[in-house]
C-alpha cells in the first residue's frame, strides 16, 4: 500500500521512505533523499539499491540536500525531477528564480529586483525562502544554476563557456570553482561519464513529469487551438518558433513515455535562454501537476469520476507565451475554435516577423506587445473582425507592453481577474480563459462558457447554478473544466 500525500507539504520520514521503496513516482519532485553513507541525495525514483531507512534524510528540496552537504546523483538526475506544484508565495518565487531571475546579476541588485516584482522587501524575500526551503535566495538560485549546467554537461555537447553562461553564471571560472567545491568533481568528469551525445543542429534536452499524462489528448487540444504559421502538430509532435529574450529560434517537443519524459529539440540560437525556455515549456505542458492528488479530488463527483477513469492523467494545456494566448482568447470571442484559428493565422501572416526553422509550415514569430499597440485598429479589422474585437486586441497589447500581464508571484485569482476585466472588451470568459490557460491559475473557471453549462448537467446550468455545482471541485477547478470539454469531445466521436 503506498502512503496517503499531498503536494502542499513535504510527508512525513516513515511515509517518504515507504514512497522510496516503491519507487513512487507520484512522489517525485515532493521530496529528495539524502543517503548519509554516500553522501548523495537522489529522486525518489532512483534505480540505485534502496538504502537502510537510518541512513536516510528526507528533504522537500534540491536546494535543502545541498544545503546540507549532499551531491545529486548521477543516476536519478535531481535535475530532471518535476517540481513540487504549490500554491504559495515561496513556490512562487522559487520558480522564477528557477527560470533565471537571478542569473547574470549581481546578486544584491537581483534579490532587490526580484523582491520588487513580489512586493516585498529583499529581507522579507530572505525570509520567505529560509522559512519555506531553509535556505536563502543566492543559495537556492546556486543550486538552481549548478543542476542546469549539470543537465546541460550530461545531455548536450554545448562548450563550456557558452553552458556556463547558459546556466547563469557570469564566468567559466566562478563555474568551475562553484561546481567543484559543491560536487565534488570537476564539469568534464561529468560531461565524459555522460557517454555520447546525439549529433545534429538541435540542442537535446528532457524534462521528466508524475505520470499519468495524456499526451495524445493534450495534443489534440493544441492542434485544434494552433496558429497557423506559428505553431503546429505533427507526428505526435509538438512544434513552433521561438522568441525569447531578444534570441530567436525553434522548438519541438515530442514524448518518451516509457521514461516519463518529454524530450525537447531546440534550436542552437536559443542556447542563452535556456533557463527561461524549459521554465515556459513546463508551464505550458503542465508538467508539474500532480494528476493522481488533483483526479482523486474531482472523482470525488460522479460526473468526472467516469471521465477520470476513460483518461487519466489530464493537464490543462497551457501557452508558451501569455501575451500569445491573451490574445488568441480574444480571436476566439463568440466565434468557433475553427473561425478563431483561421484569425490567429492571418494576424500572425500580417504583422509576424519571418522565422527561420527547418520547417515548412512554421515560418513567423507572433507579433510583439509593442507591434500591436502601436497597429491602427482599422488594420487588426482589416484581418476580418469586427473593429470592436480589434480594438480589444491592441488594448490588450497597450495593456501588456505597461506590464499588465506580468502577474506577481502569489497574486490570488481575484485581484488577477479584475485586473484583466480593466482591460475595454474583457469579459469575465476571457478573463477566467487567460487566468486559467496562461497564468495558470488552478481554480480559474469560465463558468459562462456554453460548454461548460452544457457538460455540467443533463440540462443546461445558468452560469450561476454552474458555480455552485463547481464549488467542490475547488481548488482544481480548472481541471475540472478541461474534464468537461473532453466529455462533450467523447460524446461528439462516440
Amino acid at each position: 500500500m503506498t502512503p496517503d500525500f499531498d503536494d502542499t507539504t513535504t510527508p512525513a520520514d516513515a511515509h517518504c521512505y515507504r514512497a522510496l521503496t516503491a519507487r513512487d513516482a507520484r512522489f517525485d519532485g515532493i521530496f529528495f533523499t539524502g543517503v548519509s553513507s554516500t553522501g548523495i541525495y537522489c529522486r525518489p525514483v532512483c534505480p540505485a539499491r534502496t538504502p537502510r531507512a537510518e541512513m536516510c534524510r528526507f528533504f522537500s528540496s534540491a536546494a535543502a540536500a545541498e544545503q546540507a552537504g549532499f551531491r545529486p546523483c548521477l543516476r536519478c538526475r535531481p535535475e530532471l525531477a518535476p517540481y513540487a506544484l504549490q500554491q504559495n508565495l515561496a513556490y512562487a518565487v522559487w520558480q522564477r528564480i528557477a527560470a533565471g531571475a537571478l542569473n547574470h546579476h549581481d546578486e544584491g541588485s537581483g534579490i532587490e529586483a526580484l523582491a520588487a516584482t513580489v512586493g516585498l522587501s529583499s529581507r522579507q524575500l530572505r525570509r520567505v525562502l529560509l522559512q519555506h526551503f531553509g535556505v536563502t535566495p543566492v543559495g537556492l538560485a546556486q543550486t538552481q544554476r549548478l543542476l542546469f549546467a549539470k543537465k546541460l554537461l550530461q545531455e548536450t555537447t554545448l562548450p563550456m563557456t557558452a553552458l556556463a553562461h547558459a546556466a547563469g553564471f557570469g564566468s567559466v571560472r566562478r563555474f568551475n570553482a562553484l561546481f567543484a567545491a559543491r560536487y565534488g568533481i570537476a564539469p568534464g568528469a561529468i560531461r565524459r561519464s555522460a557517454g555520447e551525445h546525439r549529433d545534429g543542429d538541435a540542442l537535446v534536452l528532457r524534462l521528466a513529469y508524475r505520470p499519468p499524462l495524456a499526451w495524445t489528448t493534450m495534443l489534440t487540444y493544441l492542434a485544434g487551438r494552433s496558429m497557423p504559421g506559428l505553431e503546429t502538430v505533427d507526428a505526435g509532435a509538438y512544434l513552433r518558433s521561438v522568441q525569447l529574450d531578444g534570441a530567436s529560434g525553434w522548438l519541438r517537443v515530442t514524448h518518451l513515455p516509457l521514461k516519463n519524459q518529454l524530450q525537447l529539440e531546440i534550436a542552437p540560437a536559443l542556447a542563452d535562454v535556456l533557463m527561461p525556455l524549459l521554465a515556459r515549456v513546463r508551464s505550458q505542458f503542465d508538467l508539474d501537476a500532480n494528476p493522481t492528488l488533483i483526479d482523486r479530488h474531482l472523482a470525488q463527483d460522479p460526473l468526472l469520476a467516469a471521465q477520470i477513469t476513460r483518461l487519466p492523467g489530464l493537464r490543462v494545456p497551457g501557452c508558451f507565451d501569455v501575451f500569445e494566448l491573451a490574445v488568441r482568447a480574444v480571436l476566439g470571442q463568440q466565434i468557433s475554435v475553427a473561425g478563431a484559428t483561421t484569425l490567429s493565422g492571418r494576424l500572425v501572416a500580417r504583422f509576424g516577423a519571418l522565422a527561420a526553422t527547418p520547417f515548412a509550415s512554421i515560418q513567423r514569430h507572433f507579433p510583439s506587445a509593442d507591434l500591436l499597440a502601436a497597429t491602427p485598429v482599422e488594420a487588426i479589422a482589416g484581418l476580418g473582425m469586427p473593429r470592436s474585437r480589434a480594438a480589444t486586441i491592441r488594448a490588450v497589447a497597450q495593456f501588456a507592453v505597461q506590464g499588465g500581464l506580468a502577474i506577481p508571484p502569489g497574486q490570488a485569482l481575484a485581484p488577477t481577474i479584475s485586473a484583466l476585466r480593466s482591460v475595454h472588451g474583457i469579459g469575465e470568459w476571457t478573463a477566467q480563459y487567460i487566468a486559467l490557460r496562461a497564468l495558470r491559475f488552478p481554480d480559474a473557471f469560465p463558468a459562462g462558457d456554453l460548454g461548460l453549462q452544457k457538460a455540467a448537467a443533463p440540462q443546461r446550468l445558468t452560469e450561476a447554478q454552474l458555480l455552485v455545482r463547481a464549488g467542490d471541485w475547488a481548488p482544481w477547478r480548472a481541471y475540472a473544466a478541461l474534464r468537461l470539454w473532453q466529455s462533450l469531445r467523447d460524446d461528439a466521436d462516440s
